[in-house]
């Protein structure tokens, strides 16, 4: 969904390495840096990754499709609620509501403890990175634990990462149960979610009762029971079908 907007794809080293050229002499993947460990081995180079994508998310302005998904669900009598693996903030930048979205993986915008003193989260607002574009380490100071003063980390869920804080995603997730359970008949339309980490496609497989519309470049084959594929990118496929409506 993001790539549309200018947004990196790291599917597969090539992508990575083209958004991070200076993570490719190195030669670090997106899942070494997308790991808690590399904040104690390596804490500059991994908030010089974080900090870079957390700027770059802060000031990517969400296409179109955004906005069409929207004003689908303003017209809808219960509304829409987001079911997302991105953790950049574009659904609440387009004005959808904190209480609709679930961000299954957490968000970039809200930090932890890296040594997780506590189940405390809290606003990345006030952090304001500074990335050396050569290296990609982060110049300048790094975000502290407000309780302990430890060094903090993105709440975000990693790759072997047994120290995420996943209490308000907790509570995204009972209250997008909640109202699933008074839809009588859903919809859903998935954008972009792959097979290589199926969260999105099997939560869409599980709830989708025969209306499940999948958008996907690369693979949108579906289940005919399930609903309906189509091969397309986000932002224009998302187009074509308002116009239809």
């Amino acid at each position: 969904m993001g790539v549309d907007s200018g947004l990196p794809d790291f599917r597969g080293r090539d992508g990575f390495w083209r958004a991070y050229p200076a993570l490719r002499h190195q030669g670090l993947s997106f899942e070494d840096m997308a790991n808690p460990a590399m904040f104690a081995e390596n804490p500059e180079l991994a908030w010089g990754f974080y900090g870079h994508r957390l700027k770059l998310y802060r000031e990517t302005v969400p296409h179109e499709g955004f906005a069409t998904l929207r004003r689908w669900a303003d017209r809808l009598p219960r509304g829409a609620f987001v079911f997302t693996s991105n953790v950049d903030g574009q659904f609440q930048k387009t004005g959808f509501s904190e209480s609709r979205v679930h961000e299954c993986h957490g968000s970039i915008h809200t930090l932890q403890c890296l040594d997780v003193c506590s189940a405390d989260t809290w606003s990345a607002k006030e952090f304001h990175p500074l990335v050396n574009g050569e290296t990609s380490e982060l110049e300048g100071p790094m975000p502290r634990c407000l309780r302990c003063g430890a060094l903090a980390r993105p709440n975000i869920l990693m790759f072997g990462d047994s120290g995420w804080v996943d209490v308000p995603y907790e509570e995204q997730r009972e209250r997008l149960a909640a109202w699933i359970s008074s839809v009588s008949r859903p919809v859903i339309v998935e954008l972009g979610a792959g097979r290589a980490l199926p969260t999105v496609r099997r939560f869409s497989e599980r709830n989708a009762h025969h209306r499940l519309i999948r958008i996907n470049p690369r693979e949108p084959n579906t289940n005919p029971s399930d609903g309906v594929g189509i091969e397309g990118d986000a932002a224009t496929t998302l187009k074509l079908l308002n116009t239809q409506l």
